[in-house]
C-alpha cells in the first residue's frame, strides 16, 4: 500500500528524531520548525522543507506536532497560517507535545470543525528514543483513527497504549512528568547530601542505584549528574513547564500535588541560575551552588 503523506510540524530535539525515522520508513515527509535551518538536514534525508504550517500540510493525511507547550501548539495549529487552515478534510491530526488536557480537547474540537480525526499522542522517551524509534505513546482518540495512524508510530515508538477519548494521553503523560520530575529533583538534593557529607559518594551512589529508591528515570540522569554532563536529551525548562501543567491539572480535579511543590521551585531556582536549556539533569547545579 502507498504510505500517506505526513507533515511534521516542530523539529527539536525530539520532533527532528522523530521526522527522521518516519522519512527511514519510507514515508514522504514535509516538515515545517519556526527556525528553518533546523529543517535542513531533515531536507538532505530526503524531506521537503515547508515555510509555515499551513504550506506544511497542503496533501497531508496524518499531521504530527510536537512541540514546546500550549502556547506553540495554538501558534503551528491555529491562526491563518496555521495547519488547521490549510489540512485537508479527512486528514488525521495528531498532537504529540506535552500540554494541558484543556487546550488539547480544545484543539480536537478545532480539528472536527476542520473535518480531520483527533488523536493526542504524547510520548516517553527523550532524545535516544526519539533517534532510535524507541518511544512509547500515550493515545487518547478513537480506536478508528489510532487504526489509520499506527504504520506511522510503529516507525517512531515500540509501543502505543490506547488510554481513552481525547485529552486521555495528555493526562497520563502529565502524571508521567510529575513523576519523573519529582525523582530527578529528589535524586539531585540526595546526591548534594552525599556530596557534602565527607563519605566516598561513588560507592555510595552505585549502592543507591542498584537498591529499591533507583527508577529508571534517576539511573539515567544520575549518569548525567555525576560526569557533569548537561547535554540536552529533555530540556530542563520544559521539565518545569510540564511539572507546573501538572499541579495545575491535578488541583482542577481536586488533588493538591504537595511532592509537586518543592521539585517545581528547585527547577525554577536551576532556570533562575541560567540552567534552563540544558539536560534536566542540570538542576543538581542549582542545589550544588545553594547556600549552606
Amino acid at each position: 500500500m502507498t504510505k500517506p503523506h505526513i507533515a511534521f510540524l516542530g523539529l527539536g530535539i525530539m520532533g527532528g528524531g522523530m521526522s527522521r525515522r518516519l522519512l527511514a520508513a519510507g514515508f514522504p515527509v514535509t516538515v515545517y520548525n519556526r527556525s528553518a535551518d533546523r529543517a535542513a538536514p531533515l531536507v538532505a534525508a530526503g524531506a521537503t522543507a515547508a515555510t509555515s504550517p499551513r504550506t506544511a500540510v497542503a496533501g497531508a493525511g496524518i499531521v504530527f506536532a510536537m512541540v514546546a507547550d500550549d502556547a506553540a501548539s495554538r501558534a503551528v495549529w491555529l491562526g491563518p497560517e496555521g495547519a488547521l487552515a490549510g489540512v485537508a478534510a479527512g486528514a488525521v491530526v495528531v498532537e504529540c507535545s506535552t500540554l494541558t488536557v484543556g487546550w488539547v480537547r480544545e484543539l480536537g474540537a478545532a480539528a472536527t470543525v476542520a473535518g480531520c480525526p483527533f488523536v493526542d499522542a504524547p510520548v516517553t522517551g527523550s532524545k535516544a528514543a526519539a533517534a532510535g524509534g524507541e518511544l512509547n505513546f500515550l493515545i487518547g482518540g478513537a480506536a478508528a483513527d489510532l487504526a489509520r495512524i499506527r504504520p506511522a508510530l510503529a516507525a517512531m515508538g515500540r509501543s502505543v497504549t490506547h488510554l481513552g477519548p481525547a485529552g486521555s494521553g495528555a493526562l497520563v503523560k502529565l502524571v508521567n512528568n510529575f513523576l519523573a520530575g519529582v525523582h530527578v529533583a529528589a535524586f539531585a538534593e540526595a546526591l548534594t547530601w552525599l556530596e557534602r557529607s565527607g563519605v566516598e559518594r561513588d560507592p555510595a551512589v552505585k549502592l543507591l542505584l542498584e537498591g529499591a529508591a533507583a527508577s529508571p528515570v534517576t539511573q539515567v540522569v544520575a549518569a548525567r549528574m555525576l560526569a557533569g554532563d548537561f547535554t540536552p536529551n529533555f530540556l530542563l525548562r520544559l521539565m518545569t513547564k510540564d511539572l507546573g501543567y501538572a499541579a495545575a491539572e491535578a488541583a482542577g480535579q481536586g488533588v493538591t500535588l504537595e511532592a509537586a511543590a518543592p521539585a517545581l521551585a528547585r527547577f525554577r531556582a536551576a532556570i533562575a541560575a541560567g540552567q534552563g536549556d540544558r539536560d534536566m539533569a542540570a538542576v543538581v547545579e542549582a542545589v550544588r551552588q545553594a547556600p549552606r
